[in-house]
């Protein structure tokens, strides 16, 4: 385990130093992203914004987790401590103490006008002391994260609880131990231990759903809505299967009904709720004088009703809401670890399916990633430098693909894999829907953080993928490497910038973009994706217009409104697009003339899906044949008895069961193989290796 940590920490240092020489900036900076986004990842944040107050004596800030008015009232700030050291060192007691004293004191001082008044205005430290003495009055709980690459000691147990101001007030470290542990586990959250017993008012009556011999542990629960809410109010959103995070985030805000029956008639909510259902790995079972009872729950996850547990969890805010007579129904699957993965993500999306926002389930299992991941591994990017050693770009579909697939190699295929999918080229669904938001002009969305910024490109793609799946073939994940490419492009280009004096770069980065793709569609015209693909990089004309968009933005940015000084928050804002959106930016001329005219953009579209129509016919006619006609007799008979095939599709399913004595043409095995997946959904468990 020692050297395994070891690893771990040569490994993360080496990203922080790589990231920050790659970018031009300081590697405290490159620090708070790395390691924030793996708190995003993990639900304990929505979005960790770069705050940093540099070192007036007695007190720092780093960051903070977004506007408070958005996140139930919950203030979440947050102090790195970063190490430059080569080897591990340790965080002590006493050193946790004065960096967490630190962070209190910078909150004091944001409340004391005084001290407030004396940060520089154009810093970011001023507008985030601004913005939680405007907000404070309806802050309802502090959270403080202590972040660092330290290992703290094993003689501390944590830190208490307390009240700052009368608000309560939270303490959470992630040591360099903590953050191995949740990067490792490759599930997308950190390890849960809820002990009822002890904490959150007591076990729980329960009724055992499973036989003896199903192979399968599932029971039946009625929680209390107060014991709902005190648990997740210790968990927070690492309770929520990521599937239900982004419905959520989709949905945005707490739902009017289940809110008004635990106001006006919480006696009923169980018989008005649906209730919840949810998933743990191991459970805890005891026999007690009124039944059987539930102690423990290991990595409890809510796989739906995650917006009746956000509302509960709000009410519980409230003085005026009692939730002594609110009672939840709750169906707990017990899925084993080695299962986890899998299976959790499919009870999720069954168990969201009747009331879905477009792509609820949108992960690493919807086959627009599976799509694109596809296109990866088979893809080699042109050589920048005309050498014949050709590289591939990694589209990584579900946490820690890339490691994953490094570790199980020789040091010899590790170096092969490291020439093929150099660790430069490799990136995640998050910055996926980063770089394709700005080019659909949502800048303020892509400032709102990572798991906001998904949410909306779930949507947008769950429905352009219902509606034409053939439009995300090979040109679309090229073209999106290309935009990938202009993105980091523009990370340089802003950071050499003499007027750019350091900060606020991310909003900067993605408000330029966004303009230039406002403007060009304006124009009639359309970037030519195709040859920055080609040439791995953009041309001079194009950093020259970028380097515009980005003056022009910066001065909209830094400029917010009167009454608002927080400029991190003003880039989140659909006034602050509405701005730069109406700049009026004379573009260079040699720029103009290398974008492509809209007919030119939609006959290659249009060439590029009907190459992907040609391969799915081709692809879907292999499977059918090599699967063989008894296989899809087999699959007819099941479909036919349940009555779920057409004429029509019983049919087509005739002529695949005649395999090899006649050939089903192309449309036939799509329409054979959609059947399957129709199936599948139904409860068939025949040819389910067909589709994996």
């Amino acid at each position: 385990m020692a050297e395994e940590l070891e690893d771990f920490h040569k490994e993360f240092f080496q990203d922080i130093h790589g990231l920050a020489d790659a970018d031009g900036r300081y590697a405290e900076d490159a620090f708070f992203e790395l390691f924030t986004s793996q708190l995003v990842e993990a639900g304990e944040l929505e979005t960790a914004d770069r705050a940093p107050s540099g070192s007036p004596r007695g007190m720092r800030v780093d960051g903070y987790g977004g506007d408070p008015a958005s996140a139930d009232g919950v203030l979440s700030l947050i102090i790195a401590d970063f190490n430059q050291s080569d080897g591990i060192t340790t965080l002590t007691a006493s050193d946790m103490d004065a960096i967490f004293k630190r962070l209190t004191n910078f909150l004091a001082r944001s409340l004391d006008p005084a001290h407030r008044n004396a940060f520089e205005e154009s810093t970011p430290a001023f507008g985030l002391a601004d913005l939680i003495a405007k907000r404070w009055p309806t802050v309802s709980k502090v959270r403080l994260f202590l972040i660092s690459n330290r290992l703290l000691s094993s003689r501390v147990d944590g830190r208490e609880a307390g009240e700052f101001k009368g608000v309560p007030i939270t303490y959470s470290v992630w040591d360099l131990a903590r953050l191995h542990r949740f990067v490792s586990t490759g599930r997308g959250r950190e390890e849960s231990l809820i002990n009822l017993e002890t904490e959150f008012g007591g076990p729980l009556p329960a009724l055992p759903a499973h036989l003896n011999n199903a192979g399968y542990e599932a029971y039946l629960v009625v929680i209390p809505g107060k014991q709902l809410a005190d648990i997740y109010d210790r968990w927070g959103a690492r309770l929520l299967e990521q599937n239900v995070r982004v419905f959520l985030q989709a949905r945005g805000g707490v739902n009017k009904g289940i809110r008004n029956t635990i106001e006006n008639d919480p006696g009923m909510f169980f018989a008005y709720n649906n209730g919840i259902t949810a998933t743990a790995e191991k459970v805890t079972i005891k026999m007690s004088d009124a039944g059987l009872i539930i102690t423990e729950l290991y990595n409890l996850q809510i796989v739906n009703g995650g917006q009746t547990t956000a509302s509960i969890h709000a009410a519980s805010r409230k003085k005026n809401v009692d939730l002594s007579r609110v009672f939840v129904q709750m169906k707990l699957s017990v899925v084993e670890s080695a299962k986890a993965i899998d299976v959790v993500p499919k009870i999720s999306e069954f168990a969201n399916s009747q009331n879905r926002v477009n792509a609820a389930d949108f992960f690493a299992n919807h086959p627009y990633h599976v799509q694109l991941e596809k296109i990866s591994r088979s893809t080699f990017a042109p050589s920048p430098d005309g050498s014949f050693r050709e590289s591939k770009w990694f589209y990584e579909r579900a946490r820690g693909q890339y490691h994953d697939a490094r570790a199980l190699l020789t040091p010899t295929q590790r170096k092969k894999f490291d020439l093929e999918y150099p660790k430069s080229q490799v990136f995640s669904k998050t910055d996926l829907a980063k770089f394709l938001n700005l080019w659909l002009g949502h800048p303020d969305t892509v400032s709102r953080g990572a798991q906001k910024n998904f949410a909306r490109f779930a949507e947008t793609i769950g429905k352009a993928w219902t509606k034409n799946p053939d439009q995300f073939n090979k040109r679309y994940y090229t073209d999106s490497v290309a935009k990938m490419i202009v993105f980091r492009e523009t990370e340089d280009l802003i950071s050499e910038q003499p007027w750019y004096q350091g900060g606020y770069r991310a909003n900067v980065v993605a408000y330029a973009i966004a303009k230039i793709a406002h403007d060009v569609e304006e124009m009639g015209r359309a970037v030519n994706f195709d040859a920055i693909w080609r040439k791995q990089n953009i041309s001079d004309a194009f950093r020259e217009a970028l380097v515009l968009a980005a003056k022009a933005s910066h001065d909209v940015l830094v400029d917010p409104p009167v009454g608002m000084s927080n400029v991190t928050e003003w880039a989140k804002q659909q006034a602050c697009w509405n701005r730069v959106s109406a700049l009026d930016i004379l573009w260079p001329s040699a720029f103009v003339r290398e974008l492509m005219t809209y007919d030119e953009e939609h006959e290659i579209q249009s060439d590029a899906e009907k190459d992907q129509r040609i391969l799915n016919g081709i692809e879907a006619q292999t499977l059918v044949v090599n699967a063989g006609g008894p296989l899809w007799r087999t699959i007819k008979e099941w479909g036919v008895s349940r009555r779920l095939l057409s004429p029509t599709e019983a049919g087509i399913l005739d002529v695949a069961a005649s395999v090899p004595n006649r050939l089903p043409s192309e449309k036939q095995c799509l329409i054979a193989v959609e059947m399957l997946k129709k199936m599948h959904q139904e409860g068939c468990q025949i040819g389910l290796e067909l589709l994996q």
